[in-house]
């Protein structure tokens, strides 16, 4: 009996069940994706076939979520674009260009015109990840221009170019930046070398002790200042390092390659 009241998607338990024509029942977000990804509504476990989109309903009151169930957002989680206490987003739509949690995502599974909407992992920037002259989603680099580009560009503009999965590339690039942070944490050492070797005594007497110093003054004054820039890089790329958004993180990788 127990399996009855789990959705056989997500072998969980309901969560705003729905019923198709068939008399098969699955959660909201569960069958809507499914339909989604595989471009098609039929049933899957009979596999009875729609050739119209059904009118999908809960038997749940799906209002939004109450200031009393909001949950602080964690560190890189992205809030939703709708709710008042920004609860945070499950799924980002390319065609809306706005991110929804649980509750706010459900209109993309009932209504059949949202239904063909494009939705994606969640996005911080939305813009930035949906190519602006074919309105698709940047999921192609291209090494060639080293640009991230649609699927509509490599057909196009961009034909012939070398061209990868932007996933591919943002693992290239990943293992790029540690050696890049290699040589600059390597680059540091060395000028703290030079530092502590600069603040030592100088053991020369009169008007050349003077000039000594004064010189000495000046180079740890520059090295102190290399030092600085030097780790201020790398603070960028360390936190460059811990984006998870391999489309984020190459954008923001190419506008930091001189690194």
């Amino acid at each position: 009996m127990s399996e009855l009241l789990k959705c056989c998607i997500c072998l969980d338990k309901f969560t705003n069940p729905t019923s198709l024509p068939c008399g098969h029942s699955f959660c909201l977000a569960c069958i809507g994706e499914y339909w989604r990804i595989n471009g098609a509504c039929q049933c899957p476990l009979c596999k009875a076939f729609f050739p119209t989109r059904p009118q999908l309903k809960t038997n749940q009151h799906t209002d939004a979520p109450t200031e009393a169930g909001t949950v602080a957002l964690r560190a890189r989680e992205v809030p939703c674009d709708i709710c008042p206490q920004k609860h945070r987003a499950v799924k980002s739509c390319l065609v809306c260009l706005a991110s929804y949690c649980d509750t706010h995502l459900e209109p993309h599974y009932k209504n059949e015109d949202l239904g063909r909407h494009l939705l994606i992992s969640v996005v911080k920037n939305l813009e930035d990840s949906v190519c602006r002259l074919h309105g698709k989603q940047l999921d192609r680099f291209c090494r060639s221009d080293r640009t991230c580009i649609c699927a509509k560009c490599a057909q196009t503009e961009h034909r012939g170019h070398h061209i990868i999965s932007v996933n591919k590339e943002a693992a290239k690039k990943k293992v790029k930046l540690k050696r890049i942070k290699v040589k600059i944490q390597q680059a540091v050492q060395e000028r703290l070398s030079k530092l502590e070797k600069f603040k030592r005594p100088v053991n020369i007497s009169g008007q050349n002790q003077k000039e000594a110093w004064a010189q000495n003054k000046e180079l740890i004054k520059q090295l102190e200042e290399e030092i600085s820039e030097l780790q201020r890089r790398n603070t960028d790329l360390e936190q460059l390092s811990q984006n998870e958004d391999n489309l984020n993180f190459l954008q923001m990788f190419l506008n930091t390659d001189s690194y």
